[in-house]
């Protein structure tokens, strides 16, 4: 189901640990980072997180106006350390590539592949997994290498009893319900490990062949962004949505590449997005679209009375929309201020 991908990154954090990571420069860590996508097999999308940062920058900042919101949250990362022994925030980079397949007419599941790096020892944190799991695993064999495989239900039920917040035992409660398949864990190297569906690890070691140029390119374009994403769409993306409109349905059928990204900034938040279509006139069509998007937005919120519904009336204002031949380019930059009337703390 579509939920895979994020059911994913949950089990990775319920099945890994890790010790305090000592960060390279900028350039040297957009390199890493690079080099860590590289390593993934062919993949119709990719995305890249800079997990120190995220922790450690995005996410203060971005709740730094709702602190109780970010206590919360910071709380139950360390409830889950203190309970299983694993701490998700002690990650370095992080990369993931996702292929799509059909199952049915309407229907599509996503088979992802995570790869984990950091200053750790990567075979202690798959003992740590299999401590975790309480022995419920088989052991798979790939050449030499020995891959873990866990009952990936079995892992949430057994660990959700432990997380006492409602929201988060929602959440995986509608994890549960995308998830039926199993979690291969494996070392990729010292500081490196591999997890996803058995056949997806598999072809990261038996595969000759690597993530494509195209995908590898659009996740590459802003390196030292703490989130960078890239996908191919071969078939358009109205596939992936229940869409009445047939106008829009063809502009979003005509995209054919999609990527974007996220970072912080010294009291800002800046987001981007791109789409690339077969050819320029139908880059002209989809811009268009936005453009009329952005016209309805304002129109909408013009008049806007709320504080909230002031920010979210600058922010469509405020969005930059552009076309360069076959590409269009969305890129908006939220002050802190703004972030913090969306989600500061409400008296």
């Amino acid at each position: 189901m579509k939920n895979k991908i994020f059911a994913l990154l949950a089990l990775g954090a319920f099945v890994l640990s890790a010790v305090n990571v000592n960060f390279a420069a900028t350039n040297g860590k957009a390199k890493n980072d690079n080099q860590l996508l590289a390593l993934l097999p062919p993949s119709d999308g990719a995305m890249t997180v800079d997990a120190k940062r995220f922790f450690s920058e995005a996410l203060p900042q971005i709740l730094s106006g709702n602190q109780p919101m970010l206590a919360g949250i910071l709380a139950k990362f360390d409830e889950i350390k203190t309970r299983t022994g694993i701490d998700p925030k002690q990650f370095q980079q992080v990369a993931i590539g996702v292929n799509a397949f059909k199952v049915s007419e309407k229907d599509y599941n996503f088979e992802p592949l995570l790869l984990a790096r950091g200053q750790f020892n990567a075979a202690g944190l798959v003992a740590v997994a299999k401590i975790a799991s309480n022995g419920k695993y088989r052991e798979e064999k790939i050449g030499d290498r020995t891959v873990y495989v866990f009952s990936a239900k079995e892992i949430i039920e057994q660990n959700k009893s432990k997380i006492t917040n409602s929201t988060v035992s929602k959440i995986l409660d509608k994890l549960l319900a995308g998830l039926s398949n199993e979690l291969a864990m494996t070392v990729y190297d010292d500081k490196t490990l591999a997890l996803g569906s058995l056949a997806r690890v598999r072809e990261i070691f038996e595969s000759k062949t690597r993530i494509s140029g195209e995908v590898l390119g659009l996740v590459s374009r802003k390196p030292n962004a703490i989130i960078n994403f890239g996908a191919k769409v071969p078939n358009g993306l109205s596939q992936f949505l229940d869409l009445d409109n047939d106008e829009l349905g063809k502009n979003l059928d005509a995209i054919r590449f999609l990527s974007g990204s996220m970072d912080v900034f010294d009291g800002s938040t800046a987001v981007s997005f791109s789409a690339k279509t077969v050819n320029s006139e139908q880059a002209k069509g989809l811009k268009e679209m936005l453009d009329g998007l952005q016209v309805v937005g304002k129109a909408l919120l013009g008049g806007a009375k709320t504080p909230d519904k002031k920010v979210y009336a600058k922010m469509v204002e405020n969005a930059k929309i552009a076309q360069v031949g076959n590409e269009v380019m969305l890129d908006l930059q939220v002050p802190q201020a703004d972030l913090n009337v969306i989600i500061g703390e409400k008296k």
